[in-house]
């Protein structure tokens, strides 16, 4: 695969590897053996699906890129607000201690920030602990594997009948 940029510093795309535009010389099926054809088939199989997986790869990427830029805005803006929630408490302190004594009020202050650090953690805590694995993601990669290992068993076209997938028609997105 090429570099994504050239000498002078530009955007290139990379290389994919790709069906030919133009047909292929069609010969005579009868004067091929089925090992070639299938070796034929086979070969046109994975070119497609390199190049499916490489442009994917390529899309997802370019876009990934584009996130990690955008987020660095994000995460600036957010040191800056943790930065400044420092004065917010120091004056939140000072309001306190008119009332107060000093110690008492900037205890009071440290406290409260004391127990929001524990409730956001429980939380967390809370959340993380409901993560499971993605259920429908393993089944359909299970039927796909299924339906690639039953071809070549199917009819003459190489097609899979439903009831060979063990009642299962396709993988469904919900």
């Amino acid at each position: 695969m090429a570099s994504s940029t050239s000498s002078n510093g530009a955007e290139v795309p990379p290389v994919l590897p790709s069906i030919p535009l133009a047909p292929e010389p069609v010969k005579d099926p009868s004067e091929q053996s089925i090992g070639a054809l299938v070796r034929e088939a086979t070969s046109h199989v994975s070119t497609l699906v390199r190049a499916e997986v490489e442009l994917a790869r390529a899309e997802v990427t370019k876009e990934v890129k584009k996130g990690l830029q955008g987020s660095i805005f994000f995460i600036v803006a957010l040191v800056i607000l943790l930065f400044s929630l420092f004065f917010l408490f120091f004056a939140l302190g000072e309001v306190l201690a008119i009332w107060l004594p000093r110690s008492a009020a900037f205890g009071i202050v440290f406290g409260v920030m004391l127990l929001a650090a524990g409730l956001f953690a429980f939380l967390g805590y809370l959340r993380v602990r409901k993560i499971r694995k993605p259920e429908r993601t393993i089944e359909s990669l299970k039927e796909s594997a299924q339906v690639f290992s039953q071809i070549g068993r199917g009819d003459q076209n190489g097609a899979v009948a439903p009831h060979e997938l063990g009642g299962r028609h396709s993988a469904t997105v919900r």
